[in-house]
């Protein structure tokens, strides 16, 4: 069985790459807050603060839920809709 590399080492793997993410996110919520108008009800940015307080939360806290990565794209998707193929 092949060593898993321990957190360290994916860290120092991953480090700047998240760290340049983190930057592309933050630079484009700025512009966001300088831009004319209000998205205040809006719901997308709704969902971009649900998944920055889950990105910030403590993993200890998701008491057995999802992986972080796929509650994320949960917040961004819509709900199944069992009848989906009969409104077309």
């Amino acid at each position: 069985m092949p060593n898993r590399p321990t957190a360290t080492d994916i860290l120092d793997c991953e480090f700047l790459v998240i760290r340049g993410k983190l930057l592309e996110v933050a630079a484009a919520l700025d512009r966001i807050d300088r831009g004319t108008g209000s998205t205040d009800g809006d719901a997308r940015r709704e969902n971009i603060r649900k998944t920055l307080a889950l990105l910030g939360g403590d993993p200890a806290d998701s008491g057995g839920k999802a992986s972080r990565a796929e509650q994320l794209q949960l917040i961004f998707s819509l709900p199944y809709e069992r009848e989906w193929r009969k409104a077309q």
